[in-house]
């Protein structure tokens, strides 16, 4: 193409002022060499070209000081997408100028207000690029209980009143799922306005769920009023059955391997638990605890400064589904303008409303998720020095931090990438667990022993379970550890000793 452009130009120049015998024969040349149709041909070497006349640069509206502040409250509101930004820009702006977080110029506080969802995807756009650049039943009295609990669908909920929940569990167990315990998170969502709970469980077990429930129940500021769950065994038991029938609770379950009929709690397992604790392997009683502390944070600041689309109708024209959605709006926001909810219930939501800072919650969160993803990468809590600096200060910092966040990548600390992270628990059963006392009593006597020469100790003594040498390269490194352990502790110990002994001056 670009041969046959400059062929068109050297062939124009000399084409218009030749006589007419020239430009036949420049002509027939041109129509050989490049195959074009004999009009054609004419209109390309007649053409008068203009010369290009410069781009007009367009006035922009929305300067680096509206993105600035822009980014500064997408990163408090956790990156949300444009849509629901749009709707919560007001009450961010005023809670964040309530509590001395903010203080905006009147003409950026107004182009805030008045950008458009598509805008603001604009204006964030860079910042997003660079982010991305860098989510069988057992038979029994189950049975029983399972059959007593009515189906209810994802069609036969008919929008009711605040209260009735969608519940699901949420295992963390650090990808396939394998034999073990792991931490659990119970998800509780309120079909009527979106209210979320989630209760961090040690384990997977009904009586855990049950302390869920009078612990949610607590903390909500309306009454439950029904729960509808799938068919696992933690839920279709008798010790639920009994409390949501001393409770008065309406207790619906889903068809069998119909995700679809639990929508609602479904899209949260995604949206907030995975988006806070990711996917990481989560076990043991201070795991739980900071599984724990991070939900006591994100119930406020979700339910409270995180709009989410709900579905208003849905239409299906062949293979085309056309969905439309209700304006983004908060779960706090749905039950102040939902007419079942009584006036002290909403007076006592716009009390707490004004008392919660969105950039001080976001921090804890950013904390817990710290937390979490040291107990993810190595089992363990990575200590910390303490700090003297005030709570306020280090929302200072914190608050100072956002408006350059998005340069760093991912700030969620359970997703990133740990570049050190070690797979830290064990996948298989020990073969030596119960015969390595035996094997450390015969190193204490023999030092220098070699481990295949354990390996054949073990096999005439215990045949049924070490015949062969399948398990010598386990041994060869068992007893390697073992030896580096000595080592350590003989030359820490005769360390200690030196310390110990008074120098005489």
């Amino acid at each position: 193409m670009a041969t046959r452009k400059e062929l068109i130009l050297a062939l124009r120049a000399r084409y218009r002022p030749a006589p007419l015998d020239d430009r036949i024969k420049i002509l027939d040349e041109f129509v050989s060499l490049t195959g074009y149709h004999r009009k054609h041909a004419i209109r390309l070497l007649r053409e008068v070209v203009l010369p290009a006349s410069a781009a007009r640069s367009r006035q922009r509206l929305y300067d680096a000081a509206v993105r600035n502040a822009l980014t500064v409250l997408w990163e408090a509101a956790d990156r949300v997408c444009g849509k629901r930004l749009k709707a919560l820009i007001p009450m961010l702006v005023d809670a964040m100028e309530r509590h001395g977080h903010l203080d905006l110029e009147p003409a950026i506080r107004v182009k805030l207000l008045q950008v458009s969802a598509a805008t603001i995807d604009r204006m964030l756009s860079e910042a997003r690029l660079h982010i991305d650049g860098q989510r069988k039943r057992r038979k029994g009295i189950g049975s029983a209980i399972r059959r007593s609990i009515p189906v209810r669908t994802f069609t036969d909920w008919r929008d009711p009143p605040p209260g009735f929940f969608e519940i699901d569990m949420v295992e963390h167990c650090g990808g396939p799922k394998s034999d073990g315990d792991f931490v659990h998170t119970l998800t509780m969502t309120d079909i009527a306005s979106g209210w979320t709970e989630c209760v961090a469980m040690r384990v997977r077990d009904h009586v855990l769920v049950i302390e869920g429930f009078d612990k949610v129940a607590a903390e909500l500021p309306f009454a439950m009023l029904g729960v509808d769950s799938d068919n696992d065994s933690a839920f279709m038991c008798q010790g639920v059955f009994d409390y949501c029938k001393s409770h008065a609770l309406e207790q619906t379950r889903s068809r069998a391997y119909k995700k679809n009929d639990q929508a609602w709690v479904e899209q949260k397992n995604g949206a907030i638990v995975r988006r806070l604790v990711g996917y990481g392997r989560l076990t043991g009683k201070e795991a739980t605890k900071a599984l724990a502390k991070l939900y006591a944070s994100s119930r406020l600041y979700i339910n409270f400064f995180q709009p989410s689309f709900k579905l208003k109708s849905k239409t299906r024209d062949g293979a085309r589904v056309h969905k439309v959605y209700f304006a983004p709006a908060t779960p706090c926001d749905r039950l102040l303008a939902h007419s079942s909810v009584s006036e002290g219930i909403k007076t006592a939501l716009r009390a707490q409303f004004q008392k919660l800072d969105p950039v001080q919650l976001l921090q804890e969160i950013r904390a817990a998720q710290q937390t979490l993803s040291d107990f993810a990468a190595h089992g363990i809590r990575t200590e910390v020095a303490p700090s003297v600096k005030s709570a306020k200060s280090d929302v200072t910092v914190f608050l100072a931090s956002l408006s350059s966040a998005w340069k760093d990548g991912e700030a969620r600390p359970t997703h990133r990438k740990h570049a050190t992270a070690t797979h830290w628990w064990r996948s298989r059963v020990d073969p030596f667990a119960d015969a390595w006392p035996v094997v450390e009593g015969w190193l204490l006597a023999e030092p220098t022993v070699s481990a295949r020469a354990l390996m054949t100790r073990l096999a005439n003594m215990i045949p049924d379970a070490y015949a062969g040498s399948a398990q010598l390269r386990t041994l060869q490194r068992r007893v390697k550890a073992w030896r580096a352990e000595r080592a350590k502790e003989m030359i820490l110990g005769s360390l200690r000793k030196s310390i110990d002994v008074p120098v005489e001056v």
